[in-house]
């Protein structure tokens, strides 16, 4: 009789798990339950009527990883040819020799360059903060010589490193913390860097630090730098026609070798018998009807809090910590607009000559949102008018049924429009179209009762055939390429009676993500 595997979730996590499982063992039955319409989680893309495309918090394909490299790379070629922009602009790009032509071909992922800087004072600086002229000059001369005292400081004087913000302190100094970080990390979380665990700091912000800097910059030109850091994010992989598009075929994959996907369908309470999951209880959206599907193992990657006060036999101690987990949701403002005023000052050539950049980070106190994307900077397929139109979007981090969150639609659109007017970016009249996505527990927190997760952990742990992996199932603010990570070592656990913990490892360790040695 075949084992049954029961996926919660469809995101990068659960289609990766799912694919690798199948992949290596065809005999098993195996079902993704996904509460949404649509597969790739916090990593879809969303169309208009127009068939302008624009992705949920845009996600670059990078990692350092070979596992998760050579994953992405089964179902994409890589760009071998250039793009429509790549054309027009007669850009000039080193292509691999395998690959596929993205003017002919649709599945490619194509090559882009990255830019990704900080919008501080109606200036740029580049992110992670370089030592360059333009960051001088933006911060100006007596705040960058004042800073570099606070962080000769900092070497040499550390602070218990309690929370978030003594973590930053003792990486960048008091005032570059107080520049760059304080006001910024307050607005994507909604608390104060004292009050959040510096566990987030330890996993995204790694080895960044000013050292490293200083000396990449120094000696960098004279050639006396060995095994130099190089920044995965100066380039960047992206699918031709948005993120859902590596997903979709994912999921057509798992779909040819017998696993079946459940779209619009909603787990509502698990079923534990004998320190096992024996079923989930769900709710089919499009049938409006209540199911019951059993299973021999059980991989999650919904939220913590939903898994453990779902389930049934749970001590209450532990659903009281699962209780009171925090989330940070998030709503995603999308415009059309015809003409994009902050202007292009790179040497990378750009269409109409708008800013290279990806996303850009807002710094100033005065701006509510947290960022803006370029959607055309990721690929120029997603943008139907290519030559006249800019899709961009504006990030705001909030929590569901806030203020924020519970303002009607144009309200909201209204704001950002107002905020766009602030930076100088877009003005009202240039304005095609626009809309509002609003995603609950987009971001998982490390406050509330986060100081008591690893009991949580270990009573996870103690339920022989439950798997947590993702972002939401890990409670961890992991990227795109740590979840993609987490279902390929979740199928090697069960493949080969591994350790669980392996699963909660990921993304602990010290290294910077997005770097690696050469």
């Amino acid at each position: 009789m075949k084992k049954r595997v029961v996926i919660i979730g469809a995101g990068p996590a659960g289609l990766c798990a799912a694919y690798e499982l199948l992949d290596a063992n065809p005999n098993i039955e195996l079902i993704i339950i996904e509460s949404e319409n649509k597969v790739g989680g916090l990593a879809k893309t969303i169309y208009d009527e127009n068939g302008n495309g624009t992705d949920i918090g845009p996600h670059r394909f990078h990692s350092k990883n070979e596992d998760v490299l050579n994953f992405w790379d089964k179902f994409l070629l890589p760009q071998n040819a250039p793009a429509i922009d790549d054309i027009m602009l007669n850009r000039k790009i080193e292509f691999n020799s395998l690959g596929a032509d993205p003017e002919k071909a649709d599945k490619v992922f194509l090559k882009r360059k990255r830019f990704s800087r900080i919008f501080y004072k109606n200036c740029f600086i580049d992110y992670p903060i370089k030592l360059k002229p333009s960051t001088i000059l933006a911060m100006g001369i007596p705040t960058t010589i004042i800073a570099g005292f606070s962080y000769l400081k900092s070497c040499i004087k550390k602070l218990p490193e309690t929370n978030l913000e003594t973590f930053m302190i003792n990486r960048f100094g008091k005032v570059l913390y107080e520049l760059f970080f304080e006001g910024y990390t307050q607005k994507v979380w909604g608390v104060h860097p004292s009050k959040i665990s510096k566990d987030w700091g330890s996993q995204r912000i790694k080895g960044i630090s000013l050292i490293n800097i200083l000396k990449n910059a120094i000696l960098s030109p004279l050639k006396l730098v060995k095994n130099k850091e190089v920044s995965l994010i100066d380039e960047y992989s992206y699918p031709k026609w948005g993120a859902s598009q590596l997903w979709e075929i994912i999921s057509d994959e798992i779909k040819i070798r017998g696993g079946k996907i459940l779209l619009n369908t909603e787990v509502k309470e698990l079923v534990k018998a004998d320190n096992k999951i024996c079923a989930v209880k769900v709710f089919n959206k499009d049938k409006n009807t209540f199911e019951e599907i059993l299973g021999d193992i059980f991989i999650s990657s919904m939220p913590i809090k939903e898994l453990l006060c779902n389930m049934n036999e749970v001590p209450e101690n532990i659903k009281d910590i699962a209780s009171k987990l925090v989330y940070r949701d998030f709503i995603l403002v999308n415009y059309i607009v015809s003409k994009f005023n902050l202007k292009n000052n790179t040497k990378s050539p750009t269409i109409n000559d708008i800013a290279p950049d990806s996303w850009i980070y807002l710094q100033d106190n005065g701006i509510h949102a947290g960022r803006l994307d370029i959607m055309n900077n990721f690929s120029p397929y997603l943008v139907k008018n290519l030559k006249e139109d800019i899709v961009i979007n504006l990030e705001y981090f909030c929590n569901e049924n806030d203020d924020f969150w519970n303002k009607d639609d144009s309200e909201i659109i209204n704001f950002g429009v107002s905020e766009l007017d602030k930076l100088k970016a877009v003005k009202k009249e240039d304005i095609k179209s626009s809309k509002v996505i609003r995603v609950k527990k987009a971001y998982p927190s490390y406050f509330g009762s986060y100081d008591k997760f690893d009991l949580l952990k270990d009573y996870i742990n103690s339920i022989d055939n439950l798997y947590c992996i993702g972002r939401n199932g890990s409670h961890k603010y992991n990227n795109m390429d740590h979840s993609v990570l987490s279902g390929i070592v979740v199928s090697r656990v069960l493949n080969q009676s591994l350790n669980k913990n392996l699963l909660w490892d990921i993304n602990t360790d010290s290294e910077y993500q997005e770097t690696k040695k050469i």
